[in-house]
């Protein structure tokens, strides 16, 4: 599902909202997730799941064509763990 897909979805559930106000509150969540875990907060969406940001530190790689060493620098990633309950309804 893409993000517009989404924004259909939740308007065709909620006929009282217009599609533009629905895709609007859409952006507002992402965007405050999104900004938490550029200050490196921790999102917890109870029985969702819980965005997080790791660090993966500096480290020599491998061009995998060529097989020369490859410094990779140290960087950020988002890391998502699903919770407990979304856990349950996808092992059902």
């Amino acid at each position: 599902m893409i993000k517009s897909e989404l924004v259909q979805r939740i308007s065709e559930q909620n006929p009282h909202l217009y599609q533009r106000d629905v895709e609007h509150i859409v952006n507002a969540i992402l965007d405050a997730i999104t900004e938490a875990l550029a200050r490196g907060d921790r999102v917890e969406l109870r029985g969702f799941g819980a965005f997080s940001v790791k660090n993966r530190p500096a480290r020599v790689g491998r061009n995998p064509r060529t097989g020369s060493r490859v410094e990779v620098t140290e960087k950020y990633v988002p890391f998502f763990k699903t919770g407990k309950e979304l856990r349950e309804r996808l092992n059902d």
